[in-house]
């Protein structure tokens, strides 16, 4: 009874995700687009966090069709360009927008 109330539970999960229109509103194609940017998106982040020279609290990161955009500021233009490698070599990413401001 518990693995029919589980597998019910991910089809209708799976129905919701693929007609709520999220994915279409974005601009993504199908409900995986949606998910794959959300992936690399988390990813570009944690890493940003990780790395002690760029300060992932102050860059947002924002990724539609695998082009991941940077926003925020950066303390140098060392820690823009180190953010832009971050992200351009994260699995999926296929364009990046590095729109950090360096503060002066």
């Amino acid at each position: 009874m518990k693995n029919v109330r589980a597998i019910t539970l991910a089809v209708l999960t799976g129905i919701t995700l693929i007609s709520s229109g999220c994915a279409v509103m974005r601009g993504q194609e199908t409900a995986g687009a949606y998910i794959d940017d959300k992936t690399i998106t988390a990813t570009v982040k944690t890493k940003l966090l990780e790395d002690k020279n760029t300060g992932g609290l102050s860059i947002n990161v924002d990724t539609l069709n695998g082009a991941v955009s940077l926003a925020g500021f950066a303390k140098s233009q060392m820690e823009k360009d180190m953010a832009g490698s971050i992200a351009r070599n994260t699995k999926g990413v296929r364009e990046l927008h590095n729109n950090l401001i360096v503060r002066p």
